[in-house]
């Protein structure tokens, strides 16, 4: 296959990672693919491939961490390394992974990813990311939210993480792109 427009060839030997199924076309095996995406830039997307991988049960990170640790010094080794070692296998969409990459690379704490919260009658929610000490949560609000019947249910949800004494900060895709607003109002509430 030749390179077309929007389509880039590589080629490397497989050396036994070559799973042959009965029918269709050979292929690599699930943890030698995963590698092999992680070794081609950018950093963050990357980081958000492995993410997606991992979240679906393609791969496991213990598995990727493995290989590319085992991986010789070679064309994306390093990159590789750095993809597997900022990769949590947590989110629930790329732009989750995106946003605790901005937050990690703006110096703040590291929240917990996917963090339920309970009150006295039992489970509230499940967050994508929660300073629990502080309770606050942040939240990727993506377009789905503005899907019929999901604003009531996110109003709802809302109702009760505030009264569980939960603060939300919800972040957009407009955040993530012009983060200095976002980031300040975190600083502030995470007295930093």
């Amino acid at each position: 296959m030749g390179a077309r427009a929007g389509v880039v060839v590589r080629t490397a030997t497989l050396d036994g990672d070559v799973v042959r199924p009965p029918r269709g076309l050979p292929r690599t095996a699930r943890v030698r693919t995963a590698v092999d995406l992680a070794r081609r830039g950018p950093l963050e997307d990357g980081v958000v491939l492995l993410d997606r991988l991992v979240g679906a049960g393609v791969t496991s990170l213990v598995e990727v961490r493995d290989a590319v640790a085992a991986l010789p010094r070679c064309r994306g080794s390093r990159l590789a390394r750095e993809v597997a070692a900022l990769a949590d296998g947590l989110a629930g969409s790329p732009q989750e992974t995106r946003l605790r990459l901005l937050l990690r690379a703006a110096g703040l704490p590291a929240p917990e990813a996917q963090f339920r919260v309970f009150d006295e009658a039992g489970f509230v929610a499940r967050v994508d990311f929660a300073y629990p000490e502080l309770r606050i949560a942040v939240e990727y609000d993506g377009a789905w939210h503005a899907e019929r019947g999901q604003f009531r249910r996110d109003r709802r949800r809302l109702s009760r993480l505030a009264a569980a004494g939960w603060r939300v900060v919800f972040v957009t895709a407009a955040d993530l792109h012009a983060p200095e607003e976002l980031l300040a109002r975190l600083r502030a509430m995470l007295g930093r």
